[in-house]
């Protein structure tokens, strides 16, 4: 559709809930991605301090996010001992980085 032709936001599902934000992003970084990513929102459970097995990360292009997309698609090279498989979406209705910290802004 017209949302996947634009987009440059993708949502990780099914990530390690024991992952910190801090090791989403090494992963990225990791994986090839630093300094190709300006957002990245990864929802923790403070009451469990873990994280709700999720993130959306807006890439610097439309581009990219096909390539972060067909990357971690399937995706389970976890530094903690995880069985978990990557699924990869559009972060609709996420557009860009604009969207991304407004909507996020007020959320702790």
């Amino acid at each position: 559709g017209e949302t996947a032709r634009r987009s440059s936001t993708i949502m990780l599902r099914n990530l390690p809930n024991n992952y910190s934000r801090d090791m989403l992003l090494e992963m990225l970084d990791r994986e090839g991605f630093s300094g190709l990513y300006d957002f990245a929102y990864y929802p923790v459970d403070f009451k469990r301090w873990a994280g709700l097995g999720y993130a959306f990360v807006n890439l610097t292009s439309h581009e990219e996010a096909l390539r972060a997309w067909r990357h971690f698609e399937g995706y389970a090279e976890w530094t903690l001992p995880s069985l978990k498989v990557v699924d990869v979406c559009w972060g609709s209705p996420l557009q860009g980085l604009a969207e991304c910290t407004e909507r996020y802004r007020n959320s702790a």
